[in-house]
């Protein structure tokens, strides 16, 4: 099982639990699972859905800001890797 940097969290909204996520390289969409990374946080999951500008997209690319609902909490600069088979 490899995993792929995809992204680093910007920012994360309790209320929805949905994680800004920067996609730095790469790519993901819905139905990929995605690991989230960090000094404290460790947990995959799979993408139900992906919001740009609260816009439903089916794709993450390079260069978006999108925002992912998230399980668990997640915090400023940790990394999402896509988990490839």
């Amino acid at each position: 099982m490899a995993e792929i940097k995809v992204g680093v969290v910007k920012n994360y909204f309790a209320k929805p639990s949905v994680a800004a996520i920067e996609i730095t390289e790469g790519e993901f969409q819905v139905g990929d699972v995605i690991w989230f990374k960090g000094h404290t946080t460790d947990f995959q999951q799979e993408v139900k859905s992906i919001q740009e500008e609260k816009e439903t997209i089916s794709k993450a690319v390079k260069g978006q800001l999108v925002g992912v609902q998230v399980k668990e909490r997640v915090r400023m600069n940790d990394f999402v890797y896509k988990v490839a088979d």
